[in-house]
């Protein structure tokens, strides 16, 4: 079983689990968008050698919401995992990311690049590449889903397996084990029945995103190795531009393995875990050689 961890920044509360030993090699795990740090639970006890902290990021899982009535910009997210890493003292560390998680992952490793020894990435890679001149409607659209988020009431679950049920038929299809793992860490008891904890303005769009040339910027600066994993039935199948763009960038080492995008949730777990673990001990090698 995971330890539950705990921090505090600046008065709000972030929650973890971990799993390992504290003297291995630190990880730091990063989920995806209204997931939990319950997204690593069935990875985590299959990688070696690790001291593997599982973070739910702002708003998700157990931990605090942000101050204010804005969007969860991504960039954010990234104070927020350095933040953590001071807690934990490590001065250089792994990311391990999935979906919006790798993608924090990777302008993580482009802000402080000397502080990331290697980046391992499950089904994200990038954020959304708009064009500088739908900046004003992209801010627009955003203040208007704040708004239109703060009428709305959130949704009454009168039992945990009817909230397992809703998110089986997410965007990405989870099964039942999964569903029920991210479920049971990302509900909370009200009267008549369960609520999500998720913060809700995590659904209103980005204020502003960056563009293509922003993004190129951070990854010109990473230098930690990169492994990226992709499923097959996952976001290269969902989004056709997506393995246009990751072959810009010829540096990054690509596997794709059966699944979809939760894959290492799945029965695919074990083959997403050999991968990580030839990654991060020959990576690892590397860097103390």
């Amino acid at each position: 079983m995971p330890r539950e961890l705990t921090f505090s920044l600046d008065g709000r509360c972030f929650a973890a689990q971990a799993w390992g030993d504290p003297g291995q090699l630190p990880v730091l795990a990063l989920h995806g968008w209204l997931d939990n740090c319950a997204s690593f639970s069935v990875l985590a006890p299959l990688l070696d050698n690790l001291y593997l902290v599982a973070l739910d990021m702002a708003g998700h899982g157990q931990s605090d919401s942000r101050p204010g009535v804005g969007p969860y910009n991504i960039w954010e997210d990234v104070a927020e995992v350095f933040a953590i890493a001071d807690e934990l003292g490590w001065k250089k560390f792994t990311l391990l990311g999935h979906s919006r998680g790798a993608i924090v992952s990777v302008l993580a490793a482009g802000t402080f690049p000397e502080r990331i020894s290697q980046l391992a990435l499950i089904e994200g890679l990038l954020p959304e590449n708009p064009r500088a001149e739908d900046a004003p409607e992209q801010l627009a659209q955003s203040i208007n889903a704040l708004k239109a988020i703060r009428k709305k009431q959130p949704t009454l679950y009168p039992d945990i397996q009817a909230a397992i049920s809703a998110r089986e038929k997410g965007a990405f299809p989870l099964s039942s084990p999964a569903a029920r793992a991210l479920t049971e860490r990302g509900v909370k008891p009200v009267d008549g029945g369960y609520h999500w904890s998720t913060d809700p303005r995590l659904l209103a769009p980005s204020a502003i995103k960056l563009t293509p040339a922003h993004v190129a910027a951070f990854v010109d600066r990473i230098k930690a190795p990169v492994k990226l994993i992709l499923a097959q039935e996952g976001i290269p199948k969902r989004f056709a531009n997506f393995q246009r763009d990751v072959s810009a960038f010829s540096r990054f080492d690509i596997v794709k393995l059966h699944g979809g995008h939760h894959l290492h949730m799945e029965a695919e777990a074990p083959a997403v875990a050999q991968v990580l673990n030839g990654f991060f001990q020959t990576s690892s090698q590397d860097g103390a050689s």
